[in-house]
């Protein structure tokens, strides 16, 4: 369904009967957030706004400044699959303003629309396509996988085809268009592809792809879960992000005169990645629990690397196909799916910029297996490691000039004022892992 305008909405509503709209946000963390609207309060909605109270939104506003406007983006309008029948149900997402219709320095979203805004005046169009994994389990303790499947494996071995299958469809019916699907490593891992897009409508269908995998696992009584790790011994859950910059239709990462087909600006790109991974990483890799996941030994990246052919590195350029010069692209491969999208990409895309604008060098490519090399060999190879917890990865937001910058004053406190708590509840809990280790001996 094509909607652009405010006019387009108030069509599509009378012709369909549409009982609600939903109107949909994120917190700071990338929560999903919503209310939903009568077609009879529509107008003002689409006009005005709608007004809330933004000081019980996590990240938002203090008590005393807690009027907002929900304000729609009417290109965004979809119907919602599971909310189908008679009188269907839509949802639009929102840009959230001060009362005065000025936007909130506290919106995720307008965070990556700023950044976006920047990069469109210098020429550029951002794409970016993220690949991201999820487990399905029978329920929400996590312990009973659905099948004992693992990579690209079918049935018998595979019982969530169909669980996949239905959710591709109803993105579909959502405007997502997807490349493929299949069983990831993991027991009851999966992954589900969507084709690049422009950045900010990334954002948005990323956030919609997750509640999509959630709900129709729900139809199933299944439960479907984005948490990074959540089964010691096995593989997590990443979320593999694919970037270019465009200049008009043209790829401004490709060079066919380079070895390695990328341009100046492409490799600017990937060492400004390379230079402040470990700063963005509490944005890319926001809960105590990611950093379970970014431990040697299970496929996810945990040392500043890059490399064409080499998937322990942290970016991957993929080979360069003959007449598919478009595809040229970088994959950083550290983020997890929990994270904030709009806050993530935002991040990625200021350190790439940072280094285009600086021209930072880019090391040469680390194809030997790097989880192979002992300390001394990663030190000649000049290799950086990722922080190793959530407390490390603050201290490195806290000093970064560049992610205060792409978030924002407001929204930058906001975070590292939250990770901090979340890592001081963490490091008092007693676990059963230390009841089981130290109580019988102690």
């Amino acid at each position: 369904m094509e909607c652009r305008t405010t006019e387009d909405v108030r069509k599509i509503v009378k012709d369909k009967d549409i009982s609600f709209v939903q109107y949909w946000f994120t917190d700071v963390l990338g929560v999903l957030k919503s209310f939903a609207i009568t077609p009879s309060e529509l107008e003002e909605g689409l006009t005005e706004g709608m007004g809330f109270d933004g000081s019980s939104i996590e990240g938002f506003a203090r008590i005393h400044e807690s009027d907002m406007i929900a304000k729609p983006d009417p290109a965004t309008f979809q119907l919602v699959p599971w909310r189908s029948g008679n009188r269907p149900v839509a949802r639009m997402f929102c840009d959230i303003l001060n009362p005065d219709g000025t936007s909130y320095e506290g919106d995720p979203r307008y965070v990556l629309k700023r950044l976006l805004k920047k990069v469109a005046e210098d020429g550029y169009t951002f794409y970016v396509g993220p690949e991201l994994e999820y487990f399905y389990f029978k329920d929400n303790t996590a312990t009973e996988y659905l099948d004992a499947g693992g990579y690209f494996d079918s049935r018998p071995l595979d019982m969530a085809g169909t669980l996949r299958r239905e959710t591709i469809f109803a993105m579909q019916e959502m405007g997502i268009q997807v490349e493929y699907s299949h069983h990831e490593v993991a027991p009851s891992q999966h992954e589900i592809d969507l084709r690049y897009d422009e950045g900010l409508k990334m954002a948005d269908k990323t956030m919609t792809y997750r509640l999509v995998v959630k709900e129709i696992a729900r139809q199933h009584e299944v439960y479907a879960t984005f948490m990074p790790k959540p089964v010691f011994g096995e593989n997590g859950s990443g979320m593999h992000v694919h970037q270019s910059l465009f200049k008009g239709n043209k790829n401004a990462f490709y060079d066919p005169e380079d070895e390695y087909s990328l341009s100046d600006t492409a490799k600017h790109y990937i060492a400004g990645l390379l230079r402040h991974a470990p700063e963005i990483a509490a944005v890319t890799n926001q809960w105590v629990n990611s950093y379970k996941r970014l431990v040697p030994g299970y496929e996810a990246p945990v040392y500043v690397s890059w490399a064409r052919r080499n998937r322990s590195a942290m970016i991957r350029v993929p080979m360069y196909k003959p007449g598919k010069e478009t595809a040229t692209r970088m994959e950083f491969r550290s983020p997890d799916p929990a994270c904030n999208p709009y806050l993530a990409f935002a991040v990625m895309l200021g350190a790439g910029l940072e280094g285009i604008e600086k021209k930072y060098e880019l090391p040469e490519p680390i194809e030997e297996d790097i989880f192979e090399m002992n300390p001394a060999e990663r030190k000649a190879h000049g290799i950086k490691d990722l922080p190793g917890n959530l407390y490390a990865a603050i201290l490195e937001a806290e000093k970064s000039e560049l992610v205060r910058k792409v978030l924002g004053d407001h929204i930058f406190n906001k975070f590292i004022e939250n990770k901090t708590i979340e890592w001081d509840l963490y490091r008092t809990h007693v676990s059963q892992f230390e009841l089981d280790r130290y109580l019988p001996r102690l």
